[in-house]
């Protein structure tokens, strides 16, 4: 069944202090507060408790530690689902790892496909190897991290049997300020090629290693066009209103979905 009405996105690009939960936290505390009843999801930046840290074993917690008690908790309270990631062990090994955090306490998660090489997270995280689609008021949404963006088959949409595999798209991301051409531009080739929202939530300041982050998160509509385009190097939490209707007849009137390449990923 096709969803109807609105889906209500809100995005918080922040500033994150390197390795340091209590004071991450503390600050999306008063960040989410003020979204209760005015959302219904909360889209938070990658490894957003820590920032982009290497040292898995310094920083990664259980599926029952602190971070994920704080989604849960917030979750809760705000009555929203809430979004992100965090660096997890489990049995023996690291992920960047994707929770989806709903209000009743359950959850999905995702983790990282692509790993960032250039940073060594390969020498630290454990490749995803399933993708994830979950559902939120009937909308289908897809939700990936940081480096997978480079990679477009991973995220391909797909039309099987009339049906779009999903809606909206979601990226969280540490992504520099040097690279920010290619993190705008690939997302909105994201938006366009898969017929649908995408969202993309970075992070602002310098990290431990003295790498600049611009931010330059956004909500984009299915022909690429801004919802909300958050200012460079600047805190900002916004929410978006994303119409259901608008989708569906736009890809009803521009199908080029029937003409999409069939693919298997391995």
């Amino acid at each position: 069944m096709k969803p109807t009405g609105y889906l209500r996105v809100s995005i918080i690009q922040a500033s994150l202090v390197w390795g340091d939960k209590l004071k991450n936290l503390e600050y999306f505390d008063r960040e989410v507060e003020h979204l209760s009843g005015q959302t219904d999801l909360i889209v938070l930046p990658e490894m957003f408790a820590t920032g982009f840290v290497m040292d898995a074993s310094r920083v990664a917690e259980p599926m029952n530690g602190i971070i994920m008690q704080w989604m849960a908790n917030h979750a809760s309270k705000l009555d929203c689902v809430i979004t992100g990631s965090l660096a997890v062990k489990e049995k023996g090994k690291f992920y960047n790892r994707l929770i989806w955090m709903r209000p009743d306490g359950s959850f999905e998660y995702t983790d990282k496909r692509h790993l960032f090489r250039m940073g060594n997270e390969d020498e630290y995280f454990t490749a995803g190897e399933k993708p994830l689609v979950v559902t939120l008021k009937g909308w289908k949404i897809r939700p990936l991290i940081c480096y997978d963006l480079r990679f477009p088959v991973w995220s391909k949409n797909r039309l099987i049997d009339g049906q779009y595999e999903y809606d909206l798209l979601i990226y969280v991301a540490n992504w520099p300020a040097s690279r920010s051409y290619v993190w705008k531009s690939l997302l909105t080739a994201r938006a366009i090629e898969n017929q649908a929202y995408c969202v993309g939530v970075n992070r602002i300041g310098k990290d431990g290693k003295g790498i600049p982050h611009s931010g330059n998160s956004m909500v984009l509509d299915f022909k690429g066009r801004f919802q909300v385009n958050a200012p460079a190097n600047k805190t900002y939490t916004e929410t978006a209103l994303l119409d259901y209707t608008e989708l569906d007849s736009f890809r009803q009137r521009f199908a080029v979905g029937l003409d999409w390449d069939s693919f298997t990923i391995h």
